[in-house]
């Protein structure tokens, strides 16, 4: 259950992280809101999964998560250009990702 819910808080962290560019300094309440709102609960989510999983771990997981899918988001928005070298970075973060859930 902990990796679920640090995998779902992965994704909340990338949606905080989008709604805050997007927010234009707190100026802009929609997603002024939804950055607050996913803030708390991928936090949450966090604090939830660092109960039984190592902390290094969870943070690893929870920012390679978020920053993997933040980047791919705004490459498919095209508020960031998509290069193959872009690509293959964020895929290695994936690997990684996937690299310490298996050796967990």
């Amino acid at each position: 259950m902990a990796w679920i819910v640090l995998v779902l808080s992965g994704v909340l962290e990338a949606v905080w992280a989008t709604a805050l560019g997007r927010s234009d300094g707190f100026s802009k309440p929609g997603p002024s809101i939804v950055f607050g709102v996913a803030l708390v609960f991928s936090m949450a989510g966090l604090a939830y999964a660092m109960r039984s999983l190592p902390t290094g771990t969870s943070y690893a997981v929870w920012v390679g998560i978020g920053a993997a899918l933040t980047v791919g988001f705004a490459m498919l928005t095209g508020a960031e250009s998509a290069t193959p070298v872009k690509i293959l970075l964020i895929l290695g973060i994936v690997g990684c990702v996937v690299g310490l859930k298996a050796l967990h």
